[in-house]
């Protein structure tokens, strides 16, 4: 509940023009239920974003467009664990799924 309030506030103060998210879990259940609640809103409805809609731009650590814009050596100390326990492409068509989600309006 912490990071939505920080991430509302971020947005009120800054805009979301040119701002993204980058996820990091391993449980890509909880990063597509995080993914939800950034870009429609917190679906328990208990959180800051209840009924918000950021629609932020949501990307997964683990997609290539990602990874290639981390240095090499950061990418595998920060993510490379996590790539080799998840399947990278599975991840890249669920995130690919929510972002043109939220495109679509």
């Amino acid at each position: 509940m912490e990071s939505q309030a920080q991430i509302k506030k971020l947005v009120e103060q800054e805009g979301k023009d040119g701002m993204i998210v980058v996820l990091g879990a391993s449980d890509i259940e909880g990063a597509e239920i995080a993914a939800e609640t950034l870009t429609v809103g917190d679906p328990s409805f208990a959180g800051p974003l209840a009924g918000v809609s950021l629609g932020l731009p949501i990307y997964h650590i683990l997609e290539p467009d990602v990874k290639a814009a981390v240095p090499a050596d950061v990418y595998e100390q920060e993510a490379g664990l996590v790539s080799m326990i998840v399947d990278v492409e599975e991840v890249g068509k669920k995130f690919r799924a929510i972002r043109e989600s939220v495109a679509k309006g």
